[in-house]
C-alpha cells in the first residue's frame, strides 16, 4: 500500500471520538425525549407515519404488522419489536395519561400481560392526536428533514399543541443519564400554559395552583405533597404513591381490605410481586390477620381483595403494607429532555416555557403561511373582478389574437400588435390594461358560467371574506397578544373536548409505621432432609409422628422458635439462618430449601452437619478434612452477626468432613481411601481458633486421603462395610494422633 494511503491516528482518541458519537445520537436520537412535542424519535415516526397512511380516527383500523412495517421501511431503521412495543405503549390507557394511538384486540393488560403479536392487533390514530397532535403539518409549521437513506422527509418535530411531555410523561435510559416524568391531567396542564402566557414571570410555586402535580392514570395518592414543590423546581425528586385501600364491612363482624387503586410503579409483573409479598408476610407470620387473597381485577378495574379474620386490626395491616410491600413507592422524576439540542434538566415552568415558545413558533410559521394563501387569493379575486368589470374588451381581444401568447401580452402589458380590433376605442382602452401574470392565467382559465350574476356575487363575497382573513392573520402576525388570544382559545377548546377529572389524590400522609408484635418464644423441631429441605414441627406433632419423620430427614433437633441454625459446609463455611424464616410444616410437608432462606449455594457447596447455634456456643466442636487437619474449637467462637463465616481454615483442595459437636469424651475413626484406620481420642485433638487449620490427626501414605472421619460417643457401635466385610468400629484398637493407622 502506498505509504500515502496510511492514516496514523492516537487510538485512544479515535475510540473516545467514536464513543461520545455514539452515546451523543442514543441520547439526541433514541432515548430522550424533546421537549417541543414530548416524543421520542420512534414515537414521532410512528405517528406521521399513520397520518401519511390515513389511518385517521374516523377510517377503518389497520394492522399493526402494515404501520409497524411502513414505519420501519420509511423512517425508524431499527427492529420492529421496539416499535411495535413503542406503539402498543401509546395505546395502553394503564400507562399513558392520554393514550394516542386507537388499538383493536390484544393490547396487553395492567397485569403485565403482553400484548397479541401485531399481526393480529389494529390501530387507528386517536381523535386527540389527529387535532393536537397531527394538524397542521400541511402549513409548513415545522421543519422537515431527510429520512435515514434520504428518500422521504419527515418531520423534526410534530405540531403539538399541549404539552404532551408533562401529560404523558416520559422514560428512558440513554447513556450516563435517564428520564422520567411522571404523567399529569391534560386540563391542569393546559391551564397552566394559558397562565404562563399571561403571567411569563410565574413561579412554580405559583403555577402549582393549576398543576398540583402528577396525575397517573392508575389513581392512587401522591403521599408527600409538601416535597412537589422542589420536586418540580429542580425537576429531580422522588414522589411517594400509595395505592388507594378501602375497608368493606362483612356479615359476622368480619371485614375485608379492598385495593381499588394501585401506585403507577406497580404496573405489569408488580401485581403478583404484591401478591407474593403478602402471601410471605402470611407464611412468614408477620401478620395472622389475613386469611385469604384474591384478585378480582377486570375490565372494569383494579380490586384486590384481602379477606381479614374477626377482629383484626385494619389500620396496623395497612400501615405493614405500605411499609412491606409495593403498595406504598417511589416514583424516581428525573425531568430531563432534549432542549436546543443539548439534554437539559426542567423544572415545571421552563418545561411549559419552551411549549409555549413553540406554540408561538408554529403559529407564526401557520399564519404566515396562511396569510400567503389568502395574498394569492386575493390577486386572482380581484383580476377576476376586473376582469367582469371589462368582459366585452378581453372577449375582443381573444377573438382577434391568433396566439395565446399575443393575447398574453395584451392583457399583461397592454401590447396590441398581431390583434385585431373592431374599433380603435376598444384599442385604446386594450393599451391600458395591465393585468398580473397569475391574473391572466385565471383570466384564460375562467368559464362563462362565472359572468352569471350570482356567480359574480359570490366572487364579491370570497373577495371580502379574503380581506377580512388577510386582516386576522396580519393582526396576529403583528401582535403577539393577538397571536395569545387564537392560541388560548383553541387551548381551551382541547380542555373543553378531551379533559378529564383527576384520578390521583394528592396529600401529605403520615408514615406508615410498623410495630412488630414479639413473637412468642417457644421450643420447635427442626427437621431437614438429605436434599437440604428445611421446615419446623411442633414438638407435638413430632412425638406422634417420630418415627417417620426420622427415616425420612437426615437432621432433627430441637431450636428456639425464634433461634438459629448453623449449617457447616464442605468448603468450610458456616451459613447461618434464622428459624423463623422457615415455613411451618406437617409430617408430609416438604418444606423450603436452606438456599433460599440463608447464603447457602448448593450448586457450589454441600452441607456437611447442621446444629443449633443456641447448643453450641454452650459446647465445643471438632473439626476434620480430607488431608487429616484436626482441631477443637470453642462454640462460641461462631455466635456471629454474619449471615456466613469462615468456620476453618482449608489449604487449597481440601474439604471439610466433619463438623460436630463434643463433650470430650468421644473418640473418632479416620479412615483414608486406601482404607488405612485410625481410631484416637477426641482430648488428643488440640483446641484452636476458627481461622486455624488445625493439626495432622494421621500420618498419610503418599497420594492418600480421607474419606470418612467417624465420630463415636461412649457405648456407641457403629458398624460399616469394608471389602465386603463388616466391621465394628468400637472394635478398633485407641492409638495416638499423628501416627500411621491401620491397614484393613
Amino acid at each position: 500500500m502506498p505509504e500515502g494511503n496510511i492514516i496514523q491516528t492516537e487510538y485512544s482518541e479515535h475510540l473516545q471520538k467514536s464513543y461520545i458519537d455514539y452515546a451523543m445520537s442514543v441520547i439526541i436520537a433514541r432515548a430522550l425525549p424533546d421537549v417541543r412535542d414530548g416524543f421520542k424519535p420512534v414515537q414521532r415516526r410512528i405517528l406521521y407515519d399513520m397520518s401519511e397512511l390515513g389511518v385517521r380516527y374516523d377510517k377503518p383500523f389497520k394492522k399493526s404488522a402494515r404501520i409497524v412495517g411502513d414505519t420501519m421501511g420509511k423512517y425508524h431503521p431499527h427492529g420492529d419489536s421496539s416499535i411495535y412495543g413503542a406503539m402498543v405503549v401509546m395505546a395502553q390507557d394503564f400507562k399513558e395519561g392520554m393514550p394516542l394511538v386507537d388499538g383493536h384486540g390484544n393490547f396487553g393488560s395492567i397485569e403485565g400481560d403482553g400484548a397479541a403479536a401485531m399481526r393480529y392487533t389494529e390501530a387507528r390514530l386517536q381523535k386527540v392526536t389527529q387535532e393536537a397532535y397531527l394538524a397542521d403539518l400541511d402549513k409548513d409549521v415545522v421543519d422537515f428533514v431527510p429520512n435515514y437513506d434520504e428518500t422521504e422527509k419527515e418531520p423534526a418535530v410534530l405540531p403539538v399543541k399541549v404539552p404532551n411531555l408533562l401529560i404523558n410523561g416520559a422514560e428512558g435510559i440513554a447513556v450516563g443519564m435517564a428520564t422520567s416524568i411522571p404523567p399529569h391531567n391534560l386540563g391542569e396542564c393546559i391551564d397552566g400554559v394559558i397562565a404562563y402566557m399571561k403571567n411569563p414571570d410565574i413561579t412554580t410555586e405559583e403555577m402549582m395552583q393549576y398543576i398540583p402535580g402528577p396525575d397517573f392514570p392508575t389513581g392512587g395518592i401522591v403521599a408527600n405533597k409538601d416535597e412537589l414543590l422542589e420536586i418540580y423546581e429542580t425537576g429531580v425528586g422522588k414522589i411517594k404513591i400509595r395505592g388507594k385501600v378501602e375497608v368493606e364491612k362483612l356479615k359476622g363482624g368480619k371485614e375485608q381490605l379492598v385495593i381499588t387503586e394501585i401506585p403507577y410503579t406497580m404496573i405489569g409483573a408488580n401485581i403478583g410481586k404484591f401478591l407474593n409479598d403478602v402471601y410471605a408476610l402470611v407464611e412468614t407470620k408477620k401478620t395472622n390477620d389475613i386469611v385469604d387473597i384474591t384478585n378480582q381485577s377486570s375490565k372494569e378495574g383494579i380490586r384486590i381483595v384481602l379477606e381479614l379474620k374477626k377482629g383484626a386490626d385494619t389500620d396496623a395491616l395497612m400501615n405493614l403494607l405500605f411499609k412491606k410491600t409495593k403498595l406504598e413507592d417511589t416514583f424516581g422524576v428525573n425531568m430531563l429532555a432534549v432542549a436546543g439540542g443539548r439534554p437539559e434538566t426542567l423544572g415545571l415552568v421552563s418545561i411549559i416555557k419552551h411549549h409555549v415558545n413553540f406554540q408561538y413558533e408554529i403559529a407564526t410559521r401557520k399564519y404566515k403561511t396562511l396569510l400567503a394563501k389568502e395574498m394569492d387569493k386575493k390577486e386572482v379575486q380581484e383580476g377576476l373582478i376586473e376582469a367582469c368589470n371589462v368582459i366585452d374588451l378581453i372577449i375582443e381581444i381573444l377573438r382577434g389574437s391568433k396566439r395565446v401568447e399575443d393575447a398574453k401580452a395584451c392583457l399583461t402589458k397592454g401590447d396590441v400588435s398581431g390583434i385585431t380590433f373592431k374599433s380603435k376605442e376598444s384599442e385604446k382602452m386594450a393599451k391600458q390594461l395591465h393585468f398580473t401574470e397569475r391574473q391572466t392565467d385565471e383570466i384564460l382559465k375562467m368559464r362563462l358560467q362565472r359572468l352569471i350574476g350570482l356567480e359574480i356575487d359570490a366572487l364579491m363575497k370570497d373577495h371580502e371574506q379574503t380581506l377580512a382573513n388577510i386582516a386576522l392573520y396580519s393582526d396576529i402576525l403583528t401582535k403577539r397578544s393577538s397571536m395569545a388570544k387564537v392560541i388560548i382559545k383553541e387551548l381551551q377548546g382541547f380542555k373543553k373536548e378531551y379533559a378529564r377529572g383527576r384520578r390521583t389524590a394528592i396529600d401529605n400522609l403520615a408514615e406508615a409505621v410498623v410495630v412488630e408484635k414479639p413473637i412468642e418464644e417457644h421450643d420447635v423441631i427442626f427437621v431437614m432432609d438429605r436434599f437440604g429441605y428445611a421446615k419446623t414441627m411442633e414438638i407435638s406433632l413430632y412425638e406422634r409422628n417420630r418415627d417417620a419423620v426420622d427415616v425420612e430427614s437426615k437432621f432433627v433437633f430441637t431450636v428456639k422458635s425464634r433461634g438459629k441454625v448453623c449449617i457447616f459446609t464442605d468448603k468450610g463455611n458456616m451459613h447461618i439462618l434464622k428459624v423463623q424464616d422457615l415455613p411451618a410444616g406437617k409430617t408430609k410437608d416438604k418444606g423450603t430449601p436452606i438456599d433460599n432462606v440463608s447464603n447457602y449455594d448448593s450448586k457450589v457447596e454441600h452441607f456437611v452437619s447442621v446444629c443449633s447455634l443456641a447448643e453450641m456456643v454452650t459446647k465445643r466442636m471438632v473439626f476434620g478434612t480430607k488431608t487429616s487437619m484436626l482441631k477443637l474449637v470453642e462454640g462460641a467462637e461462631f455466635d456471629v452477626a454474619k449471615r456466613t463465616t469462615a468456620a476453618t481454615k482449608l489449604n487449597e483442595g481440601d474439604e471439610l468432613l466433619i463438623a460436630a459437636l463434643v463433650d470430650g469424651t468421644e473418640t473418632i475413626v479416620m479412615r483414608s481411601e486406601k482404607e488405612v484406620f485410625l481410631r484416637i481420642p477426641v482430648d488428643q485433638i488440640p483446641e484452636k481458633k476458627k481461622a486455624a487449620a488445625g493439626v495432622r490427626g494421621m500420618k498419610l501414605d503418599k497420594g492418600d486421603t480421607l474419606s470418612h472421619i467417624y465420630l463415636l460417643a461412649e457405648g456407641d457401635n457403629e458398624v460399616i462395610e469394608v471389602k465386603g466385610k463388616e466391621m465394628s468400629l468400637n472394635r478398633l484398637h485407641i492409638g495416638n494422633r499423628d501416627t500411621k493407622g491401620v491397614k484393613r
